[in-house]
């Protein structure tokens, strides 16, 4: 309709076949009538591109060489013309209402960026599927202090306006996983004016064992370091390193260094020192702790506690090797 502006939904698809049909019909399905589909197939090996062809002139779609979601979603970008963005992934899904929803709230309270809820849609191996409880994202305070402190919402509840998506040069190529966190990251440091919308119109497919962000635990610990200390440079070299930032970095850092605690005590112990300069009376948040670690933390103080959780987690380490050369012992 003329007189309804431009939504572009870009969907970058690879080996989706599975999904992809439902992720384009719910963009078929929406509400507000004046929608673009743009779908980038980034090198498909499985039936993908042929359900994709099927769509004929309903979307616009390309195919090329697997050179990863970022390049498909930045492709996709370059072909659109819509002043507003949605991007979606292809083994998710939108609801009827969400772009008319989103246009009108953008309008309404002037922001570039709104979000709003979702919930998680499981499939299990014997052909259940089931909705999950709705997970409301909330208004946060400091959005960016939120996302530097591992708040998080699902990459299909966000709407961009086209301009603030120019700004932010686009997704990271070289990322390798946390590519939604940095994304939105570099909008609100780019200035995104960001509105949260309640209500739940995303749905964020889980299934199997394998997501994109661990499908490698090295690679996505390395992306996720690599898109903290990008921020903290950018803040520190524009004097906004302020009080509230250095306690939300602080606590990325850690919560980065308790997952290489077992794999690389020293690249854990950088991190909790770096914790610690960027905090120096830092203490870990207390929802993520048992009641045990808080009560010890109280009484000991954090890096007294670390000292005891390091020194436990190599008892646990040992007795498990004792207990594998004593199986294998027996064995023969």
């Amino acid at each position: 309709m003329p007189d309804l502006e431009l939504v572009s939904i870009i969907i970058p698809c690879f080996n989706t076949e599975r999904w992809i049909a439902e992720a384009i019909d719910s963009c078929l399905k929406q509400t507000y009538s004046n929608v673009e589909i743009i779908i980038i197939d980034d090198g498909s090996t499985d039936g993908s591109l042929a359900v994709i062809k099927r769509y004929g002139d309903r979307i616009t779609w390309e195919s090329g060489s697997n050179r990863g979601g970022n390049y498909a979603r930045n492709r996709g970008f370059e072909l659109s013309k819509g002043q507003f963005i949605q991007y979606l992934d292809a083994d998710d899904y939108i609801l009827p209402e969400k772009i008319d929803r989103q246009v009108t709230f953008m309008k309404q309270t002037g922001a570039n960026v709104v979000y709003g809820d979702w919930r998680h849609k499981r499939h299990f191996p014997d052909g259940r599927a089931v909705l999950e409880d709705i997970q409301v994202s909330g208004i946060q305070a400091d959005i960016l202090e939120s996302l530097l402190a591992d708040w998080w919402v699902s990459p299909a509840c966000l709407f961009f306006k086209r301009a603030i998506v120019e700004k932010t040069g686009g997704w990271d190529e070289q990322l390798k996983a946390g590519q939604d966190r940095d994304f939105f990251i570099s909008a609100v440091m780019n200035g995104a004016n960001v509105a949260y919308q309640p209500g739940c119109y995303s749905i964020y497919r889980r299934y199997g064992n394998v997501t994109v962000s661990t499908s490698s635990r090295a690679r996505s610990l390395e992306s996720h370091y690599l898109i903290v200390s990008r921020v903290e440079q950018k803040l520190r070299a524009t004097s906004q390193l302020t009080t509230i930032y250095q306690k939300a970095l602080a606590q990325s850092y850690f919560t980065l260094a308790r997952k290489y605690i077992e794999t690389e005590p020293q690249k854990y112990k950088e991190l909790l020192n770096k914790v610690l300069s960027l905090h120096p009376t830092f203490r870990a948040n207390s929802k993520d702790r048992t009641i045990f670690y808080n009560l010890v933390q109280n009484i000991l103080g954090f890096r007294r506690l670390e000292q005891l959780v390091v020194f436990f987690k190599r008892l646990k380490i040992l007795f498990s090797k004792k207990r594998i050369t004593e199986s294998v012992k027996l064995k023969s």
